[in-house]
């Protein structure tokens, strides 16, 4: 009986595409970006664009985690 190895499956190879790892990439930049926006400028209306910015990186966070883990 012959076993596969661990780190050459299927869902270990699409866990490991370089796409997935670009995008929560993306996601941390568009995110860093809101969190200085948030803190650099005193402004209701920068302020609200800057909350949008951040949660819009961290749904492509999450997006590419669970890229990740559904593979």
């Amino acid at each position: 009986m012959e076993q596969t190895p661990k780190h050459n499956t299927k869902s270990m190879q699409n866990a490991n595409q370089t796409s997935i790892y670009k995008l929560l990439i993306a996601g941390i930049v568009v995110s860093m970006l809101g969190v200085y926006l948030r803190f650099a400028f005193d402004s209701t209306t920068l302020s609200l664009v800057s909350w949008i910015i951040l949660f819009l990186g961290a749904f492509i966070c999450c997006k590419a985690v669970f890229k990740i883990l559904g593979s």
